[in-house]
């Protein structure tokens, strides 16, 4: 099971996905890092992931091949994360048949109705829990 983390502007919530993963499920897991830039690649690879990998081009080729996608709702939207987040990244993740474990941050003006605006590291421990139950075949 490869499990897909995508982040940009920084990796920060990459960084944390990838640590709450690693700490719910173990070192056995498969998790590549997925960045838009240098910079969150990195700030992944540091937090535990297995490989990582820069651009656009990683991750329309990484997206397909992936089990499971993390990361945040922008990452279906072309021109999210301030333009970094192009429409080839955002058609990739979309057609992936991955299953996609989407934080909903507002910052790409995508609005979702019944979300209760919880703080970011709620929505990564729910992630997490998600991702679990995936593996477990639930």
């Amino acid at each position: 099971m490869r499990i897909a983390v995508i982040d940009g502007q920084g990796g920060g919530m990459g960084k944390a996905i990838i640590q709450t993963l690693r700490r719910e499920l173990g070192e056995d897991t498969d998790i590549l890092a997925l960045g838009t830039n240098a910079l969150a690649t990195s700030l992944m690879l540091k937090a535990g992931a297995n490989e990582g990998a820069t651009g656009e081009n990683a991750i329309a080729f990484n997206a397909p091949g992936a089990d499971i996608i993390v990361g945040s709702i922008g990452i279906l939207a072309a021109d999210s994360m301030l333009g970094e987040f192009t429409e080839r990244m955002a058609a990739a993740v979309a057609k992936s048949r991955a299953k996609k474990v989407l934080i909903p941050l507002n910052r790409c003006n995508i609005y979702l109705v019944g979300i209760t605006g919880e703080p970011l590291p709620h929505y990564i421990d729910e992630a997490a829990q998600l991702v679990k139950n995936f593996l477990r075949g639930e």
